[in-house]
C-alpha cells in the first residue's frame, strides 16, 4: 500500500485506532529525531570473560559511557559477524549470540535483551549506496556487540543492531562505506566498532593472560597506529597491509581491526581522537580504545 492509500484507509477506523496507525505512521516516516552529533566509538572487545568480570577494561567502558549523550539507538560493526556481502540486523527483539566455547556456564546465562530497531535498519541501507545492504532476520547481538554495550547500557533500554563485516570487501571498501554512515550521528545513533587492533590468538602468551605484556612486534605496530590515529592519518591505517612484518603479525586476520576503520571513517575536521583502555595483554593483544568527538 502506498502513502496516499494508507493515509485514506485511516477515516475508515474508529479514532483510538486512527491515532494508533497515525503514531506506526510517525515511526516509520522519521524513527529518528535530529541530535547534536554523537561521538564514535571504538572498543577492544577483548576476552567474552569481560562480559562478567570485574578489571580495568569494564570500568573504562563504564567510565566512558559517564560522559556520552544519551543514543536514541545504537550501531555496532562487530569483529564476529563476517558475511557475503553486507547485512544489518532489522529484527525488532534481537537474540543474545553466545559464539564461543570453552567458558563458564555463568558467561553463557547472560543474556542482554535490548530491543531492535527495524527502523533504524532500514534508514542505514537507505543511506547506504556504495553495496546493496540486505535485512537480515536471523543473527542477533553476538559477544562483539553485548559482552561491551552491557557495560555501556546495562539496563538493555537502548535499540542495537549491527553491521556485518563484508569479507569480499577491500580495506579501502570498507572505508567508503562506513563515510556513508555519517548522517545517523545527527540523529541519536551511537556508531562502535567492536574488535582489537592487535589481535593475533596464535601467538597469545597464556602465561601472561592477565599481564600487561606485548611482545617487540606488537608494541611496534600498537605504537604506530596509535601515532596514526592521533594524527589522523587514516590512509596509513587503511593501507595496513603495506605497513610491514610488525602490522602483519599484528593483524594476521584483518576481522579484528576492520571495525576500527569503521570509527576513523567517520571523523569529521573538527573533530579528534582520544585514548582510552590503553594497555596490551598476553603479547599479542591490546585492548585500546578510541572516542571521536568534536573538540
Amino acid at each position: 500500500m502506498d502513502r496516499k492509500k494508507f493515509l485514506l484507509s485511516l477515516a475508515t477506523l474508529p479514532l483510538a485506532a486512527t491515532a494508533m496507525k497515525l503514531t506506526d505512521l510517525t515511526r516509520i516516516t522519521d524513527p529518528l529525531k535530529p541530535s547534536e552529533r554523537m561521538p564514535v566509538l571504538f572498543l577492544g572487545h577483548g576476552s567474552p570473560m569481560n562480559a562478567i568480570e570485574e578489571n580495568e577494561f569494564v570500568r573504562g567502558f563504564r567510565q566512558e559511557a559517564t560522559s556520552l549523550p544519551r543514543p536514541q539507538a545504537i550501531l555496532v560493526v562487530s569483529a564476529h559477524w563476517e558475511t557475503r556481502g553486507t547485512q544489518v540486523t532489522a529484527m525488532a527483539k534481537p537474540r543474545t549470540i553466545h559464539d564461543f566455547g570453552g567458558f563458564p556456564q555463568a558467561l553463557f546465562d547472560v543474556q542482554y535483551p535490548a530491543p531492535g530497531s527495524p527502523e533504524l535498519a532500514e534508514e542505514t541501507k537507505k543511506l547506504v549506496k556504495s553495496t546493496t545492504v540486505g535485512l537480515d532476520h536471523s543473527w542477533g547481538l553476538d559477544h562483539g556487540a553485548w559482552s561491551v554495550v552491557k557495560h555501556l547500557y546495562p539496563q538493555a533500554d537502548v535499540p542495537v543492531i549491527q553491521m556485518s563485516i563484508d569479507y569480499g570487501m577491500s580495506p579501502e571498501q570498507h572505508y567508503a562505506l562506513a563515510r556513508e554512515l555519517g548522517a545517523l550521528r545527527e540523529k541519536g545513533v551511537l556508531i562502535i566498532g567492536s574488535g582489537n587492533m592487535v589481535h593475533n590468538l596464535r601467538m597469545v602468551a597464556w602465561d601472561k593472560l592477565n599481564e600487561t605484556y606485548a611482545f617487540d612486534w606488537a608494541k611496534e605496530a600498537d605504537e604506530k597506529m596509535k601515532r596514526a590515529i592521533l594524527g589522523g592519518d587514516h590512509a596509513m591505517l587503511v593501507a595496513f597491509r603495506k605497513q610491514g612484518s610488525a602490522f602483519d603479525l599484528a593483524i594476521n586476520s584483518g576481522e579484528h581491526y576492520l571495525p576500527l576503520l569503521y570509527t576513523l571513517a567517520l571523523q569529521r575536521d573538527d573533530e579528534r581522537a582520544t585514548l582510552f583502555n590503553d594497555k596490551p595483554l598476553a603479547g599479542s593483544l591490546t585492548m585500546t580504545s578510541v572516542r571521536i568527538a568534536k573538540v
